[in-house]
């Protein structure tokens, strides 16, 4: 039955093969999708992490220093670093803006005091040490030395950074606090939020206390439609390809309705039927899988920010492929227990 069953696969071969690509491509976008989704909220757990901080200080009735619209005087800093608990408090600028080029590029601020605890560690020259400083993420294509306007503000790139993107992939810029103040707030001494070391016991009035887990949620959370949307599109991929793997093994089932009686009337049992049905899905979903693999693989560095798609997402893929085939299995053989021996006899 095992070899009866590969040899019906060599025999409809054009089909099998339109099949194969046609589930791969569909698995290859739903893995992209799958991964877009993750790197979103990926991007948004990194950046919180990077600042090293245990909690975070905003205004009062605010959500978070990435979406908040209510700045605090910077000085805040100060008061905040007196309350019971906290080891060092700085204060941050989160702000976007748009480089100066041909095209407008967006990217995201950071600004800090240089020295800081909450700097980031340039993966390659030096950190800031003074005003009209940057550090660049790689992904805005500039090189050390580079003068950049920002905002109408011209900074020199003297360090550059990794994978520091949140957004859809905008990249982000760190510049000292008084540059940050004046590209966002025309110089105002203001700031975002108060980044701290410790967790503040009680604070002065009209700030309130966050900790990491409420700000990367609270940085989620505008992205929740997208993800949202994309996590529809991505279920309704999946249907689509179990739609066409189930279809595939259905129509060889009522194909094959002769074989299957002929099968019976030389004592094959219902379970062997089901096997070689289970051996033809299996090759199937293998090679549709193997191919949507490759696909990911090949579209991900062409996608317009860095896309990571992680193993369970591959493992999730595997669960569904196994799921599929043994369904479609299924559904052929109960197919194929209609016919009855006499079939093969030229009877009906």
């Amino acid at each position: 039955m095992w070899l009866i069953s590969l040899r019906d696969l060599q025999w409809r071969r054009r089909r099998f093969v339109i099949a194969v690509i046609a589930t791969g491509l569909v698995f290859g976008m739903s893995l992209l999708m799958a991964g877009t989704e993750f790197t979103l909220y990926e991007d948004g757990r990194r950046i919180v992490r990077s600042f090293g901080a245990d909690a975070w200080v905003v205004d009062e009735g605010t959500s978070g220093p990435f979406t908040t619209a209510s700045p605090i005087p910077a000085d805040a800093a100060r008061s905040v670093a007196q309350a019971p608990g906290v080891e060092a408090a700085d204060p941050v600028v989160i702000s976007r803006s748009t480089i100066e080029r041909e095209t407008p590029q967006d990217v995201n601020i950071i600004g800090y005091l240089p020295g800081s605890f909450v700097a980031a560690p340039p993966s390659s020259g030096r950190g800031l040490q003074e005003p009209g400083e940057a550090i660049a993420d790689v992904a805005l294509g500039v090189d050390l030395g580079t003068t950049i306007s920002v905002g109408g503000h011209d900074l020199q790139v003297v360090g550059l950074a990794d994978q520091v993107t949140w957004y859809f992939g905008t990249p982000t810029l760190f510049v000292p606090l008084p540059d940050a103040q004046t590209i966002t707030f025309r110089g105002q001494p203001l700031a975002m939020g108060v980044a701290t070391l410790g967790v503040p016991e009680s604070l002065p009035d009209g700030l309130r206390g966050l900790d990491n887990s409420q700000v990367v949620r609270d940085l989620e959370r505008p992205l929740k439609s997208s993800t949202e949307t994309i996590a529809l599109l991505n279920l309704l991929l999946w249907i689509v390809a179990t739609g066409i793997v189930g279809s595939m093994v259905y129509l060889s089932a009522l194909e094959r309705a002769r074989d299957f009686a002929v099968f019976k009337a030389t004592g094959a049992t219902n379970r062997s039927l089901l096997a070689g049905l289970l051996l033809q899905t299996a090759v199937l979903t293998a090679a549709s899988a193997v191919v949507a693999v490759v696909v990911a693989w090949l579209l991900v560095p062409r996608f317009p920010f860095a896309v990571q798609i992680p193993a369970g997402v591959y493992l999730r893929l595997a669960v569904i492929v196994t799921a599929v085939g043994v369904l479609a299995s299924l559904a052929g053989l109960r197919q194929a227990v209609k016919v009855q021996p006499a079939l093969a006899f030229g009877g009906q």
